[in-house]
């Protein structure tokens, strides 16, 4: 039980670090789409687009077939975050331990 837990965790690591959804948090770039951002590099990338960097800010990942799932549930878990911000609604998280 133990090294299926331990070869999901690497598994999960490996996705996250792949992640469009993450790739795409910290971009920056002015005018890139930011609800959904990560399935939409997904997506770009698996219609052949050519320069992701340009538009998202960030690569695609790899294999964006395999992540597209990962990047859909994690834009539908920011989805609040994301309309907050694509309404100008500044908001201050604190917190932590």
């Amino acid at each position: 039980m133990n090294k299926l837990l331990l070869v999901l965790l690497v598994l999960l690591a490996l996705q996250l670090a792949g992640c469009a959804s993450v790739r795409t948090l910290d971009a920056a770039q002015p005018g890139a789409p930011v609800v959904y951002s990560g399935t939409r590099l997904d997506w770009y990338a698996l219609q052949g687009g050519c320069c992701a960097k340009d538009r998202f800010g960030a690569e695609a990942p790899s294999y964006p077939g395999l992540d597209l799932p990962a990047s859909a549930l994690l834009d539908t878990l920011l989805l609040p975050l994301s309309v907050l911000t694509v309404l100008g609604i500044g908001f201050q998280a604190t917190g932590g331990l």
